[in-house]
């Protein structure tokens, strides 16, 4: 059984975070339930911090709050000295409500509207990550009509591929994201926005991937737009003083994953950028990276209740929990592996392995295949652990199922920073016929 952060067992034999008992979350709060460890996230988000200062160097750590964006988060993230990835309207209205401090905001997104653009000038956002040509023309009509001038970057594909899941793959040739780097695309953007008094340009953006395991793929792509630099220095004088080189560093979600440091990625990193920018004369660009995943997916937990069970004799025993893919879809979609224990008896003897399926009318809702248990009874809290990335940001309302709500757990206080959904909530926007 491998625990992470502050998440261990307590006096009663229960599954405790952030020193609260989660049978109690779940009598008090109801299941399915989002469970976070807040110190774990302080933990990570200082570590990515403390590997730049220990060398000196010039960063910007964006927490990329697609994993996991609502009110509190985005503050806790500024609690850490934290800059923020958003990639929609819907998530940069959320930091704007959460007080965040815009200059530290970093727009993202391959087909931002006018209204997003239009929302992220008016309040004056740090910078906004160009992905495109058409992006090019609409940010420079919206600044022209407001007479309003705006940091960007622009992102290039360097053609990396990391060893990731298909699904996730954005670093390589062929993607919907960026500018490609060797077919002459990102040259043409750099010439168009150097020209535009409404731009500062401020450097390059890339993003190779997620759930990535070593740090060749950034070293590579670092070594691509750092030459590519040179070449421009040369031939338009520009010298990019930002090179944001993006996220996608994996955590643990099986004993199979082996995920290594912060410190280790941004260590590489910054080794691999200095020698490149001395060899070429180049100087040392403030550097950004994008953690999402690494900073809140291993400190999070899922509670449900368990309910019915079936045995297919010689193939499989069945258990159901009360959500499924309405809460975490990674399963489903991307054949995500996830490991759980019951909360209420971890320590029990395993003697059974079941399968975890979910409550949603579809074959595919199964949550955790081959799972060894204890022999589970009705209403056992089953906890799954390392859910607290892309559970709540990618949660449905299929089946009209409500979305869980979602507890902080930090030094024996747990904290409801967003309420669950009710059924009123559900047909809230719905309109008769007549």
């Amino acid at each position: 059984m491998y625990f992470y952060g502050t998440t261990g067992i307590n006096n009663q034999g229960h599954l405790e975070i952030g020193g609260v008992d989660t049978v109690q979350l779940a009598k008090e709060f109801g299941t399915p339930l989002y469970v976070y460890d807040v110190a774990l996230i302080r933990e990570r988000a200082r570590g990515f911090k403390k590997a730049f200062e220990e060398q000196n160097v010039k960063a910007q750590v964006a927490y990329a709050s697609k994993a996991f964006s609502t009110v509190a988060m985005v503050q806790l993230a500024e609690e850490e000295g934290l800059s923020l990835d958003v990639v929609s309207g819907g998530e940069l209205y959320t930091a704007i409500a959460a007080g965040f401090n815009p200059a530290k905001i970093h727009f993202h997104g391959n087909n931002k509207s006018r209204e997003e653009l239009e929302m992220a000038i008016d309040h004056q956002i740090g910078c906004i990550v160009v992905d495109n040509f058409f992006e090019i023309e609409l940010l420079k009509t919206i600044c022209q009509e407001k007479n309003a001038k705006v940091n960007i970057l622009l992102r290039v594909t360097p053609g990396i591929e990391a060893h990731t899941h298909d699904y996730i793959l954005t670093g390589q040739e062929d993607s919907k994201f960026g500018f490609d780097l060797q077919n002459g695309q990102a040259e043409k953007a750099l010439k168009i926005v150097l020209k535009e008094k409404q731009f500062n340009v401020l450097g390059l953006h890339c993003h190779i991937g997620s759930q990535i395991f070593e740090t060749t793929g950034f070293l590579l792509a670092a070594k691509k737009i750092v030459n590519k630099l040179a070449e421009w220095r040369d031939q338009f004088s520009f010298e990019a003083e930002v090179l944001n080189l993006g996220g996608g560093f994996g955590i643990r979600y099986t004993k199979e994953d082996e995920p290594i440091q912060p410190s280790q990625y941004v260590s590489d990193i910054i080794k691999e950028v200095k020698s490149l920018t001395n060899q070429l004369s180049l100087k040392m660009p403030e550097i950004w990276i994008e953690p999402g995943r690494s900073l809140v997916g291993d400190a999070g937990i899922t509670l449900y209740k368990t309910g019915s069970s079936k045995e297919v004799p010689g193939v499989r025993k069945y258990l159901a929990v009360d959500g499924g893919m309405s809460d975490n879809i990674r399963p489903s979609l991307y054949q995500a592996k996830y490991e759980a224990v019951l909360a209420n008896r971890p320590l029990d003897p395993v003697n059974e392995t079941v399968s975890i399926a979910g409550k949603c009318c579809e074959s595919g809702d199964m949550l955790i295949w081959d799972l060894p248990l204890p022999e589970p009874g009705y209403d056992d809290i089953l906890a799954v652990f390392c859910t607290g990335a892309y559970g709540y940001s990618m949660a449905n309302n299929y089946n009209r199922i409500p979305r869980p709500a979602v507890v902080f757990a930090e030094n024996g206080q747990a904290t409801l920073v967003v309420k669950r959904e009710t059924y009123e909530d559900i047909v809230r926007l719905d309109l008769p016929l007549t």
